[in-house]
């Protein structure tokens, strides 16, 4: 694993090797989307991953999803993001927050407005999710207007200069796992007929509008983007039989913005994850499903990536760094305690040290 452990550079950050934590949904949240009173000491006992991308951060009302899920569009979001930032900052990392639009995944019991949830079509996506009252069905979405997708890429523009605002290092834009962009990407929840659907160069565009809108505000190099190709079948997502020809869109695309990173969700396809190392240059994360830890670095040492996030793995533990250099035994995340809760299974799992 040596490669693993040399310095690479990533837009304005030099880290000190080659991981990173992922991002992941904890739920913990205040009710105002104000990052919870333990946020800071979570994201800050992990900063030795170098790199932390947080849980998904809405960038907007509509744009929450979940139950206690995060914010970062009001005064209060920002001021609550400060003390996260300080505190990774203090303890030598670095923070990107992930933007998410969770799009059609959403129910009015979730979101602050109590409105129904948005999508590029009036597609249900024909699941359940839990709510204040216990699991419901999710409703079938609105359909953005092209004007209300106009103002969706200004909320992400607004929501990346708050994040900076509140001392992130960069926002990583989520277009990846079912919501809201992977919406507009995938043939069976976009069935527009306008600039916005139908050919590949059209189900890319809103991606592209948000990305360029986000990395004018803030920079380039201080965005990230994700990704999960080939993701056939995702909270009812289907990019289609020919699914893979919008990425081949839509990568080239971004690259011309000249971003901090890409960030791909692999679920397999690894002649697909050549053919994006050829078209994306700058720095690539590969976060591969399923693999063993002795498998960490494959993809660093093939030059098909410079970084390896890590997520489950870091979740359970803080010290993941020196326990993979010392080849000590890793804390079993407790997946019980994954979503919600107080700090059991959150901020209470131990270090070495601490034994």
């Amino acid at each position: 694993m040596k490669k693993l452990w040399t310095e690479t550079k990533v837009g304005k950050m030099n880290l000190p090797h080659r991981l990173a934590m992922a991002p992941m949904t904890r739920s913990r949240a205040n009710v105002d989307g104000t990052p919870g009173k333990l946020a800071a000491l979570y994201y800050s006992q992990r900063a030795s991953l170098g790199l932390i991308i947080t849980e998904g951060t809405q960038p907007s009302d509509d744009g929450q999803g979940y139950l206690r899920t995060p914010g970062i569009y009001t005064k209060e979001h920002i001021e609550g993001w400060k003390e996260v930032t300080d505190a990774v900052h203090d303890a030598g990392g670095y923070l990107y927050i992930q933007l998410m639009h969770a799009g059609r995944m959403s129910h009015p019991d979730n979101t602050p407005h109590h409105r129904q949830p948005v999508a590029p079509s009036a597609i249900s996506p024909g699941v359940q999710m839990f709510t204040q009252k216990g699991m419901q069905d999710v409703p079938v979405p609105r359909e953005l207007s092209v004007e209300d997708i106009h103002a969706t890429v200004d909320d992400f523009r607004k929501a990346a200069a708050a994040a900076i605002e509140a001392g992130a290092d960069g926002v990583e834009i989520h277009g990846a796992n079912g919501y809201l962009l992977h919406q507009f990407i995938a043939e069976n929840a976009n069935t527009r007929t306008d600039k916005y659907g139908g050919s590949s160069k059209n189900r890319a565009r809103f991606a592209i509008e948000v990305t360029a809108a986000v990395a004018e505000e803030i920079g380039a190099d201080r965005t990230g983007f994700r990704i999960s190709p080939g993701n056939l079948d995702f909270v009812d997502i289907n990019e289609g039989e020919n699914g893979l020809d919008v990425y081949r869109y839509l990568i080239p695309e971004l690259a011309k913005l000249n971003l901090s990173y890409l960030h791909v969700m692999h679920l397999g396809n690894d002649n697909f994850l050549k053919e994006i190392r050829d078209v994306w240059q700058n720095t690539l994360l590969v976060n591969r499903s399923g693999r063993p830890l002795e498998n960490i670095d494959t993809d660093i040492e093939a030059n098909l990536a410079e970084v390896a996030p890590v997520g489950a793995w870091a979740l359970g533990n803080p010290d993941f760094v020196e326990r993979l250099k010392t080849g000590a035994q890793l804390n079993e995340p407790d997946r019980t305690t994954f979503y919600g809760g107080d700090s059991k299974g959150y901020t209470d799992y131990p270090f070495l040290n601490s034994k």
